[in-house]
């Protein structure tokens, strides 16, 4: 198949060709989004493509919200991919297999649980089992939610990669008068490695506390978080150290189920 002196294939071998060219520079486009914000002109470095065939592809998929403009730092994926990939997630086998686990953590604790699984440079809610208490925390399936606020967020800090960390950390405030600055959040992430779960309360949003700990592959790459979550009064610094173990547990019995564990 033949291809426009502009359209000079995708990014060094980074998607695979196939017999629709324009697809595959639009999936090219996607990738290099996907390893974190781009600016326009780093999607032409990152794709290979001309200034003016990455023009089209970006401004066709920003009209179909799959990308969206991020201010100076140039675009993100969008939120469309995000309810399209929650909509994948509910098929996800690892769903599947902890859905059980969450029900009895959801069960044991009386707070809400939930399992999160990174996108770009957010976390995404890709199960939740809500608490029967009458005052709970809701958090749905398909949510969005930061990994600078909230101990689910501060489990995947932790296991980033140095360069990654500082950029997604870059112009880093507290979303909340009770987040902690970036010099403690640091400091919290070497604890969070070291003794394998985090806590929070308010950080996100006033009032919601939580305890997260990480999934993990056997060879120790983190797939998946999973967290309890419920109102501060009730998941505040004290009862967070008793639950602790709870949160960590239904990790391994999801690590497990998987085939994996530690």
């Amino acid at each position: 198949m033949s291809v426009a002196a502009d359209d000079e294939g995708p990014a060094r071998g980074a998607v695979p060709r196939t017999a629709v060219g324009v697809l595959d520079r639009t999936i090219a486009i996607l990738d290099a989004v996907e390893r974190g914000t781009h600016t326009f002109s780093g999607l032409v470095r990152a794709t290979g493509f001309s200034r003016s065939t990455t023009h089209r592809l970006v401004k066709a998929l920003e009209a179909h919200g799959l990308l969206e403009p991020d201010g100076a730092r140039g675009y993100r994926l969008g939120p469309r991919l995000l309810r399209l990939s929650a909509v994948a997630a509910r098929e996800l086998p690892l769903r599947e297999l902890a859905h059980p686990v969450l029900e009895r953590l959801a069960a044991t604790s009386g707070e809400g649980a939930q399992l999160y699984v990174r996108s770009g440079d957010a976390r995404l809610c890709i199960d939740s089992v809500e608490s029967t208490s009458e005052l709970r925390t809701i958090v749905p399936v398909g949510a969005a939610l930061p990994l600078t606020a909230g101990s689910a967020g501060k489990v995947f800090l932790a296991h980033l990669g140095e360069p990654d960390r500082a950029r997604v950390l870059e112009g880093y405030h507290p979303s909340t008068p009770e987040g902690p600055s970036e010099a403690r959040l640091l400091a919290e992430l070497e604890t969070i490695r070291r003794r394998g779960w985090a806590s929070s309360s308010g950080e996100r949003e006033p009032g919601v506390a939580s305890v997260s700990a990480p999934v993990l592959a056997p060879d120790g790459r983190l797939v998946a978080v999973v967290s309890l979550s419920g109102p501060s009064a009730r998941l505040g610094h004290a009862r967070a150290r008793r639950v602790a173990s709870a949160v960590l547990e239904a990790a391994r019995d999801i690590e497990v189920a998987a085939g994996g564990g530690r």
